[in-house]
């Protein structure tokens, strides 16, 4: 018999009031790369409105792994303010998760004011410049970063830690043949690139013990030329499987550095996007945005084809991702076999669509994957069909 979503459902070692968590998506509202009361009410909204844990992105773990100088980076400072928002969540009933990891490719160095690093030497179009290749020194660091910053997180209170290990993020990048050129125990085989990865995940791992919950992001399919394909991904699952240091996967695709739209599905917010950037970036976009940012249909629960064959293969607990708006596809993932679902555009839309769900008052999301909460990141994450209006971060809570 397949579990009720609405119930209690186990995590590793934490409880959560059910099986819907609020998927990452940056909120926009971090001006000073520290939490705000927009941020904490970013996440109060969908624990309010019943999700069994909200997830905080995009922590990054070093200041040069942010996607831009906005980004929260996991710090001393950042600390009292993340306390905060977790005493909050918890307050409302959720628990909370936070997403760590370095943006590696997907970084911008210019506005960070910091030299980025890729398994390889790439070309930065973000920043029209050239990012070097990780030393050995720079993985070393950044993987004590990552466990550093999952303690922090622990400290503060956080009942859970998301590895982002998907979007041609440093570590996802490592994984890709097209991106990792490197020649010494870091490239070439699937099991020398999936080394450093691996090493990041053991390390935040050993940081919280059985404090917390541990799950990854994983991408499926990178969806660019030389990116990682769904063999490989697999075979990568069952050696994170086996390494014994997660509580459930988080199945994903695409690239944030080469196809960001395989993430969404829907219209395709061309202009709009394009008033957010800067002027190389527009005259781009406008020169050949249809192949920047190719549209694909939406449908609903559009991951869950590729994401049954990881299902098939894996004991590890799966959570299901990727346009999830309906009540009868969370009761077919559990039916599935899938012990989570996580939700992103239709709470942005509706914040309670959780409790209304399991009160019997409504059977979907009203979301048209529109896509425009896609390019009011730079203004505050929202619907904007439903709050056309800016949220500026106000005062950094230290």
């Amino acid at each position: 018999m397949a579990p009720d979503p609405f119930a209690p459902a186990q995590l590793g070692p934490i409880t959560l009031r059910n099986r819907v968590i609020k998927a990452a998506t940056f909120e926009g509202v971090t001006p000073d790369a520290l939490v705000t009361r927009e941020l904490i009410d970013y996440h109060l909204a969908p624990a309010r409105g019943g999700v069994g844990m909200t997830t905080v992105a995009y922590l990054a773990v070093a200041p040069d792994g942010r996607t831009h100088k906005e980004c929260i980076w996991v710090r001393e400072e950042a600390l009292r303010g993340l306390a905060q928002l977790a005493d909050e969540v918890h307050e409302a009933g959720a628990a909370i998760s936070g997403q760590i990891g370095h943006a590696g490719l997907v970084a911008n160095p210019k506005s960070n004011g910091e030299p980025s690093i890729a398994p390889s030497k790439a070309f930065s179009a973000i920043a029209l410049r050239r990012i070097r290749a990780a030393s050995e020194a720079d993985l070393a660091r950044v993987r004590s970063a990552y466990a550093r910053s999952a303690a922090l997180l622990a400290q503060a209170g956080f009942d859970a830690i998301e590895i982002h290990l998907g979007h041609n993020y440093l570590l996802s990048s490592f994984l890709a043949p097209g991106l990792n050129k490197r020649t010494d125990q870091y490239g070439g085989s699937l099991e020398n690139r999936a080394r450093y990865p691996r090493s990041v995940v053991e390390a935040v791992k050993d940081a919280v013990g059985d404090t917390m919950a541990v799950t990854a992001k994983l991408n499926m399919v990178d969806a660019i030329p030389g990116g990682i394909k769904i063999d490989e991904s697999l075979a990568y699952a069952r050696m994170l499987e086996a390494d014994g240091c997660l509580d459930a996967l988080e199945l994903t695709g695409g690239s944030s550095y080469g196809n960001p739209m395989f993430l969404f599905r829907g219209d395709v917010p061309l202009d709009e996007f394009a008033e957010t950037q800067p002027l190389h970036i527009r005259l781009a976009l406008k020169v050949a945005g249809s192949k920047l940012m190719k549209g694909y249909p939406f449908e609903e629960a559009f991951f869950a084809a590729s994401a049954a064959q990881f299902k098939a293969a894996l004991d590890l607990p799966i959570i299901l991702l990727g346009g999830i708006n309906r009540l009868d596809t969370i009761t077919q993932a559990m039916a599935d076999g899938y012990e989570f679902v996580a939700m992103g555009r239709a709470l942005l839309h509706q914040s309670d669509l959780v409790n209304e769900m399991s009160a019997g008052r409504q059977d979907a999301g009203a979301c048209t994957h529109c896509n425009r909460c896609m390019p009011s990141i730079y203004s505050g994450t929202r619907c904007v069909l439903e709050d056309p209006s800016p949220i500026r971060g106000g005062a950094p809570i230290t």
